[in-house]
């Protein structure tokens, strides 16, 4: 599955057995995170288009929040190709 990024358009790809995050990490975009478990909110984010599942039974957005489109990628894999707006997504170095 393709994944985008934006406002910057960074792009990669995800296997949709590992989550949104995982899948940045490993393509060198650094999305911002903390926790890794769907708590802290730091990689809080909006999903613009697509579809993802979470690996938590309920991941730490409100029911509002999920209705207007926030997602925690840190444990949301995707389901289809997936655009997000994460306006602090920025390369890293070299990929991991």
């Amino acid at each position: 599955m393709k994944v985008r990024i934006e406002p910057d358009g960074f792009g990669f790809d995800a296997d949709g057995e590992s989550t949104l995050l995982q899948s940045a990490d490993a393509a060198g975009i650094e999305l911002p995170s903390s926790c890794r478990n769907g708590t802290c909110r730091t990689c809080i984010c909006k999903l613009l288009a697509g579809r993802v599942r979470y690996r938590i039974e309920w991941p730490g957005v409100s029911v509002e929040e999920k209705a207007e489109g926030w997602i925690l990628p840190c444990v949301a894999e995707p389901l289809s190709d997936v655009s997000l707006d994460v306006p602090f997504a920025m390369l890293a170095v070299s990929p991991r």
